[in-house]
């Protein structure tokens, strides 16, 4: 298929975060913009948005959550008519809500990912690792990619909100329908339907034939201040772990295995070194964060030189700022054992992603039963690895050769 869109002018005026070359590699353009005069971009695709890349921006606008609100997460448009309809404003609480909801949003679901919560999916997610590996491993090559970092978070996510995993290939999709395709209106509006008409009849069969252990029976029965909570707040974080519990970690997982392909050394490292793996994958997850953020603007304000309206739009790049040299020394270096890491991969502030725990056992399990199994790969080809963008980024095809 041709690409018509328009050249891009100017990456500081003119930025396209869809732009086949950004979306392979972002790392030169956000850089590009760091370094200007004004580290603040702004672009009229899209309807218009601003994008910082400082540290410093990054995590101010993200704590600074009354101005930039979390009214519109994601770096599109909304869809048209997408509040229609009795769940039709179904979001992703909490990372959709602003205060006061978003504290009592929060808190409900944070016990499920306390790292003594999440620690009971260790075996089960490396017996996961496992038979993925073994369908492969004799074949002597396999995509990193689409043959196993993508399948390791739907099945988890799965499991715990006590869904089929024959649903995994369906999810996928869906996910994908709003995600990697943002500009597609229509495919997006189809996805995000599904996804809540999925969970709406997951939530009526529960109320037909009641259950335990799964959290959408568990959030069902939940109370706040003596009332049980809204169906949409249930249908809302099904939502939010659906899609943003899903890509954001199958795209980190895959940069990790694409790294580890080219870095024989760090791959002896961490066989040879077992007390190196916390600050390994808080490292790895600096270097390759996956996610942008987007806020909205709730009033007019100057933020950095920047004359921000009401109702603007602002994509915290996360990537972007865990590669900014006053943050961090070599920032765009791999560095296992970086002892001052204050990276914001899941975030800053309010808004900081509940999941992280969960999301770095599936990274650590995922890359440790890797090189368990298969200790010595590298890419087919570096030319053929085809990559997703604009809110996630991250692999979609991987080839490896072991």
């Amino acid at each position: 298929m041709t690409d018509t869109r328009k050249p891009v002018e100017s990456m500081l005026t003119d930025y396209d975060i869809f732009e086949p070359g950004f979306v392979a590699n972002p790392y030169p353009g956000y850089s590009e913009i760091r370094e200007s005069e004004c580290p603040i971009a702004h672009t009229d695709r899209y309807q218009g948005s601003w994008l910082p890349t400082r540290y410093e921006d990054v995590v101010a606008i993200a704590q600074e959550h009354e101005i930039f609100t979390s009214r519109g997460i994601l770096v599109m448009p909304p869809i048209p008519g997408q509040n229609e309809g009795a769940y039709g404003a179904v979001a992703a609480p909490p990372i959709t809500s602003d205060p006061p909801d978003h504290h009592w949003h929060r808190r409900l679901i944070l016990p499920v990912f306390a790292p003594q919560a999440v620690a009971k999916y260790e075996q089960s997610t490396r017996d996961l690792c496992n038979a993925l590996i073994d369908e492969f491993i004799d074949k002597g090559t396999a995509d990193a990619a689409a043959d196993y970092a993508q399948h390791i978070p739907v099945r988890v996510i799965s499991n715990m909100l006590g869904v089929p995993l024959d649903m995994e290939e369906t999810f996928t999709g869906w996910v994908r329908g709003v995600l990697e395709n943002m500009t597609d209106m229509e495919l997006r509006k189809r996805s995000r339907l599904a996804i809540i008409e999925y969970f709406l009849a997951q939530v009526e069969d529960r109320k037909k034939n009641p259950r335990e252990n799964d959290l959408i029976s568990e959030l069902m029965n939940t109370e706040v201040e003596g009332k049980k909570v809204p169906i949409e707040y249930v249908l809302g974080v099904c939502n939010l772990m659906l899609v943003a519990g899903i890509d954001t970690t199958w795209s980190a997982i895959g940069s990790v295995m694409w790294h580890m392909a080219q870095h024989p050394e760090h791959r002896k490292e961490l066989r040879e070194n077992d007390d190196l793996w916390p600050t390994a994958i808080e490292e790895l997850l600096r270097v390759y964060a996956p996610v942008t953020m987007a806020r909205i603007v709730d009033r007019d304000i100057e933020f950095q030189g920047c004359p921000m309206k009401a109702g603007d739009r602002v994509l915290m790049a996360f990537p972007a700022a865990n590669r900014d040299p006053r943050q961090f020394e070599n920032p765009d270096e791999v560095i296992l054992d970086r002892e001052h890491n204050r990276h914001v991969a899941f975030g800053s502030g309010i808004h900081r992603c509940a999941g992280s725990n969960l999301a770095r056992l599936e990274v650590r399990v995922a890359l440790q039963t890797w090189l368990e199994r298969i200790p010595e790969f590298e890419l087919v080809d570096p030319a053929t690895v085809t990559w997703a963008g604009g809110q996630v980024h991250g692999p979609r095809s991987c080839m490896v050769k072991f």
